[in-house]
């Protein structure tokens, strides 16, 4: 039995280049396909959205540009990842749709909402690209909103690390892991597990965040299995 029907699933740059630091790392991307079959085989609606991180860091890559131009850098970046994961989805024979919020019509469709909707409903995997279009918001932003308008139940947030600590367990031995936690708590402690406006933009439509470790891509089916894995933000 699924324990969701649709979901969004937000992929960072960082995950789609793996071991390598930079760029897409092809064996993560295509373990992260495989998985996301599974999910379709068995009945999931699922839509993504994909960060540039790999390629450009926006302001922290641009650090002598103005805000804007270093923001619409990292947009394009997650457009060519938009077009590698819809590469390996299609080679899958997975019908995808890659849609951005900066128009680019020879290589993807403008985002619509309806559109959006409409593919989600007959099956289509839909990748989110560009952001939201503006700059000064993040791609985690972007995944609330999307998730939002298209009615998904759950973000499934895949990170490098397996769930939220109370503080960076890199550099921190005591973090304690959280198995649930509330989006007030998240901000109140400010853990910065998301940015904070995509953290109450969640909040405030009541969309459960999942966060998991994307080193292990069999979590997503698991995750849709209704196994507890990683933290649950409700």
């Amino acid at each position: 039995m699924l324990a969701y029907k649709r979901v969004l699933l937000k992929l960072s740059g960082e995950a789609m280049s793996g071991e390598l630091g930079h760029g897409i790392d092809p064996d993560v991307v295509n373990n992260i396909c495989d998985q996301i079959k599974i999910a379709l085989e068995m009945g999931v609606q699922m839509s993504i959205v994909v960060g540039g991180g790999n390629f450009w860091r926006g302001a922290r890559n641009g650090h002598q540009m103005i805000r804007t131009t270093a923001d619409y850098m990292g947009m394009l970046a997650t457009a060519m990842n938009g077009l590698a994961l819809q590469d390996a989805l299609e080679a899958r024979d997975i019908h995808t749709r890659l849609q951005t919020a900066i128009e680019m019509r020879q290589i993807a469709e403008p985002y619509i909402k309806r559109k959006a909707a409409k593919h989600l409903s007959k099956g289509r995997v839909v990748i989110f690209a560009c952001g939201t279009g503006n700059p000064f918001f993040s791609t985690d932003t972007a995944a609330a909103l999307r998730a939002a308008e298209t009615d998904s139940e759950v973000i499934l947030l895949a990170k490098t690390i397996d769930g939220i600590y109370s503080a960076d367990p890199k550099t921190d031995p005591t973090a304690k892991k959280y198995d649930e936690i509330s989006y007030m708590d998240i901000l109140n402690q400010d853990l910065r597990i998301m940015d904070t406006t995509a953290t109450a933009l969640c909040r405030d439509n009541k969309i459960p965040l999942q966060v998991f470790a994307i080193s292990q891509p069999e979590n997503i089916v698991k995750i849709l299995q209704g196994e507890k894995i990683g933290t649950i933000v409700k």
